[in-house]
């Protein structure tokens, strides 16, 4: 076991941990992050790492919303409890294009899309788009203010608008919560939808990457999972506390201007690369 490549596992579990929940494309961070670190690891463990590590992120969503999203509470109400298990119908609907659609392109979109290039113009692009929605908002009353406003109709619209974060670089929760905002809802409601959206997403794509790549692994590379999980939840925590207080005093922009600036980063990066290699 290295201990260079352990702090790396670090450096990744940190950076999975901030940019899972933040509409900035933690897959471009990931990406330009490992062409700076190298991970040394076989490229097949390398992908799995990328997506496994994901469910320290949603064990975040799930221990820090655990009484929301629990209808067995004994302390929720006849009510609430049915309340919650709608919730929980409106959040599988919403994963269903997703889930039917990933799993006929999860290949093709690792086979071509999966570089620096696509990244860097999904992130200028979605940048653009959250500065634009976010100055048409400006006077905007939306008429979904809680997450239990959100219809069927319009859980299954934004499970549509999810399918778009199938392009790596463009940010499952940056896709999601634009898509609910146009939709009408509003900022907190968008955020927390689009995090109970990822709790079935992101069990489903690591049970397949896990199943895809077989139970083939080294005691290090076992070690090096679970630590990269266990930091990606420690800064989830942190990460989605900050964003839900963000948002209560301000808008989405500034998440634009980072997307269309580390887009920029990214395309002369690999330019660089491209052209000294």
């Amino acid at each position: 076991m290295s201990i260079i490549e352990t702090l790396k596992v670090i450096v990744l579990g940190i950076v999975e941990g901030f940019t899972e929940w933040l509409p900035i494309s933690s897959t471009g961070h990931m990406i330009l992050v490992d062409e700076i670190i190298h991970l040394k690891q076989p490229e097949d463990f390398k992908n799995m790492f990328m997506v496994v590590i994901q469910l320290g992120a949603i064990l975040a969503v799930v221990v820090m919303y655990f009484h929301k999203l629990n209808p067995f509470s004994p302390t929720k109400k006849p009510a609430q409890k049915r309340a919650t298990l709608e919730l929980w119908s409106k959040i599988i609907l919403a994963c269903i294009p997703a889930a039917i659609i990933g799993l006929l392109i999860d290949d093709i979109m690792e086979k071509y899309l999966m570089n620096g290039y696509v990244v860097a113009a999904t992130l200028i692009i979605y940048g653009v788009l959250f500065i634009v929605i976010e100055n048409a908002n400006k006077s905007r009353n939306f008429e979904m203010q809680r997450v239990g406003d959100i219809s069927y109709q319009t859980a299954l619209y934004i499970g549509l608008f999810q399918l778009l974060s199938l392009i790596p670089g463009t940010s499952r929760s940056g896709s999601t919560i634009l898509g609910a905002m146009i939709l009408g809802c509003s900022r907190s409601a968008a955020a927390e939808f689009s995090f109970f959206l990822g709790i079935p997403v992101m069990f489903g794509a690591s049970f397949l990457k896990i199943v895809k790549y077989g139970l083939h692994f080294t005691g290090p590379q076992v070690f090096y999972l679970i630590l990269g999980m266990a930091v990606a939840f420690i800064v989830s925590v942190y990460a989605i506390r900050f964003l839900m207080g963000y948002i209560r005093k301000h808008d989405f922009k500034f998440f634009g201007y980072y997307r269309i600036v580390l887009g920029a980063i990214v395309l002369v990066y690999f330019g660089i690369t491209a052209l000294i290699g």
